[in-house]
């Protein structure tokens, strides 16, 4: 499953970004749809994940500032970042995965199949 990120780019704290993905392939693919970011020197962090139901995580630093939505009819996922911090910067990746991954879905872990490339999130202080 294709997965293609856009968005991203540079910020000052406070500030807001939207980040967008679409996922090519069947519904069975993209089951579950997130967002994994990884700052350099850091180990990889959930961000958010939706399932295809509509049941979303979120992890606790990001909770009430960011929002996490998806268009199943296009496979597009949309997350709105609020109230940016500095400790946000990070590449954020947009993953995707068939029904077996639905513990990482649930608990934002990194087990999915489909990854994009990566897009650049900045914020400064």
């Amino acid at each position: 499953v294709p997965v293609v990120e856009s968005g991203g780019g540079s910020v000052q704290s406070g500030g807001s970004l939207r980040l967008s993905c679409v996922a090519s392939g069947s519904p069975y693919g993209t089951y579950c749809m997130g967002w994994i970011r990884q700052a350099p020197g850091k180990e990889r962090e959930g961000v958010a994940a939706i399932a295809s139901d509509g049941t979303t995580n979120y992890a606790n630093s990001v909770k009430g500032r960011f929002t996490l939505s998806r268009d199943n009819a296009k496979n597009t996922l949309l997350l709105e970042m609020n109230s940016l911090k500095p400790e946000d910067t990070a590449n954020y990746y947009c993953v995707s995965g068939p029904p077996w991954v639905g513990q990482s879905c649930a608990r934002l872990k990194s087990a999915f199949p489909y990854w994009g490339q990566g897009t650049q999130v900045t914020v400064s202080s």
